[in-house]
């Protein structure tokens, strides 16, 4: 396995490919697919709403955060925000573009808007999310609210934001994640 601290440009797919095959099979917490399947569900609904590459593969990379950061994978259920979101994005923007890395490390915080401006939404998520909703800050302050849509990323944040609840539903055909590397290799900053 390749180590975090050695992941480049050049062996970055490798790594994330890598890291799907390792901790991918892992539980959801709490939700009836894996991580893998959740993320790689994520990407298929993306690519079904028409987006572009560089959102998909941030739906298919959204919760890489939970693989790679500091905290162990049942940190949000053991009652600790565990800031996924940044640690993807963090890795994700030494090597792509904030096209992708942008919306990964918003993806939370598009929760937290959805649940402030629009009164459905909420009734959408899953017990897990309303979870770690409550950890991550739940609903934003109205200056929240104006950075985060200040942020040119933020609608595509909000898209993935859609496909992330949308990809937690077991047996549904997806391509895996090898699927994607063609995407993952040219997309890749020069």
């Amino acid at each position: 396995m390749i180590n975090k601290s050695d992941v480049t440009r050049d062996n970055i797919v490798d790594y994330l490919l890598e890291v799907f095959a390792v901790r991918g099979p892992e539980s959801y917490l709490g939700e009836p697919v894996s991580m893998a399947d959740h993320m790689e569900q994520s990407a298929a609904c993306a690519v079904e709403d028409g987006a572009p590459d560089s959102l998909v593969i941030a739906a298919l990379l959204h919760d890489i955060g939970h693989f790679i950061g500091d905290f162990p994978l049942d940190a949000l259920e053991n009652g600790t925000d565990n800031l996924h979101e940044d640690a993807g994005g963090a890795i994700l923007k030494m090597f792509y573009p904030p096209e992708v890395s942008e919306p990964v490390r918003l993806h939370v915080a598009a929760k937290r808007y959805l649940c402030t401006v629009d009164e459905t939404y909420y009734d959408r998520l899953s017990p897990a999310s309303i979870n770690s909703l409550n950890l991550q800050g739940g609903k934003m302050s109205a200056e929240e609210v104006a950075e985060f849509e200040a942020n040119p990323h933020h609608k595509d944040a909000v898209r993935l934001r859609y496909y992330d609840d949308d990809g937690k539903v077991a047996g549904r055909t997806i391509h895996k994640v090898a699927y994607y590397r063609p995407m993952l290799e040219s997309l890749r900053l020069q």
